[in-house]
């Protein structure tokens, strides 16, 4: 009894010793590190764990070292074995949390809340996945150790190392789907193909990537639905990512008129909407007829904003503001179906048409920027060379 009572004592004496050791660690470390970053997320997120972990530890040895051990002593080893599986859990549990606070001090020198936060966005992407990884790697190796602690775990040792090829063989094939996924999302976090926050075109839904983990990717629909999908879409089916190198994107509006539009008076009226709101990102203005078919002229009016959700804005502005344009200022432009009745020999007095004196054609460089998307200005020279590619040598031509 007398040794009962000194071992517990004893732990008691050196589990109190230990949290107050810790205790004024933490109050010294905060009070020191109010400037210092890492110490404020070491106190904030590692505490609770250094506080398990240096109890557990002092614990063990108390109990080890305060009394004579004996061979028949059951209670003392069984003791002693709990606390060591203690000890195993409480450093690998305080290991997760020193990792989680670098890689929040890591995270905290990206700022995502900026305009050009597309680096940032790659880096918290990969820091988030290896962080799941390696808080699952811990587990598995804390789970492991623990286990070998038990006597009947090493002896069969053996006969698992030898059927380990077939049970490989076997997990592999039943966890074939899952293991794809983990690679997938390796892949796509390290590959710079799709980061969180981008806004991306998938399953015919637009939306940003809310959530990506090793297994499935959530994506925001932008009417606040969420698209559940596996990792592996992302590297097996074609998607579209509009912010995969910069966040500003170019959008359409189309319109279906009567021939009698006066092109250049529309081209106009899209600049003078696009100055004047904030929606447009100055880049680029450009109306052009892009199909004159089927009794009808199309025409197309593209513009560009600095997001995808300004950029669905001003597209319904120009709708809206261009169909007002022609059915206020110019309602024969509306689209109509025309039907004559008539002389075949054009001896109807309607039917003839008194000859227009002959009209200059614009040159070249006569053409307003509004009515070119390849060329014109600064972006539509970039964009044509990315497209076109370069002039050939003169060489080459020859």
């Amino acid at each position: 009894m007398q040794s009962y009572l000194g071992t517990i004592v004893a732990a008691l004496a050196a589990a109190a010793i230990a949290l107050f050791a810790v205790e004024v660690a933490h109050r010294v470390i905060r009070r020191v590190g109010r400037r210092s970053l890492l110490l404020t997320e070491l106190t904030d997120h590692a505490h609770r764990s250094i506080q398990v972990a240096a109890t557990v530890v002092a614990v063990q040895f108390a109990v080890r070292f305060s009394t004579g051990y004996a061979v028949g002593d059951q209670w003392r080893q069984v003791l002693l074995h709990l606390l060591v599986l203690g000890v195993i859990a409480s450093v690998a549990w305080l290991v997760a949390s020193l990792l989680v606070v670098a890689e929040d001090t890591a995270l905290a020198r990206f700022r995502v809340d900026v305009p050009d936060n597309r680096h940032a966005r790659r880096v918290r992407t990969q820091v988030v996945m290896l962080r799941r990884l390696t808080i699952a790697v811990i587990v598995v190796l804390a789970v492991g150790v623990m286990l070998m602690t038990f006597p009947a775990v090493r002896g069969i040792g053996a006969g698992v190392l030898t059927s380990a090829g077939v049970v490989g063989v076997v997990a592999a094939l039943a966890a074939q789907s899952l293991l794809g996924n983990v690679f997938a999302g390796l892949q796509l976090a390290f590959s710079d193909a799709v980061r969180l926050d981008d806004v991306v075109v998938v399953e015919g839904e637009w939306g940003r990537i809310e959530e990506l983990t090793l297994s499935y990717v959530v994506v925001q629909i932008w009417d606040d639905r969420r698209l559940i999908l596996p990792t592996s879409y992302f590297t097996s089916k074609p998607f579209q990512n509009w912010t995969r190198t910069e966040a500003a994107v170019l959008g359409t509006a189309e319109f279906d008129v009567d021939w009698a539009i006066p092109v250049q008076a529309m081209r106009e009226e899209l600049r003078r909407l696009a100055e004047g709101t904030e929606l447009w990102d100055g880049r680029v203005c450009v109306l052009q007829v892009t199909d004159a078919t089927g009794g009808t002229v199309k025409v197309r009016a593209l513009v560009s904003a600095a997001d995808a959700g300004s950029l669905w804005d001003l597209r319904c502005l120009v709708r809206e503001h261009l169909v007002a344009w022609i059915r206020d200022h110019r309602p024969t432009a509306m689209p109509r179906m025309r039907t004559e009745i008539g002389d075949v020999e054009s001896n109807l007095p309607w039917q003839w048409v008194r000859p227009r004196r002959p009209v200059r054609r614009r040159t070249d460089a006569d053409v307003p920027d509004d009515a070119r998307v390849f060329g014109g200005s600064d972006d539509g020279d970039a964009r044509s060379e990315a497209f076109v590619g370069p002039d050939e040598p003169a060489d080459a031509r020859r």
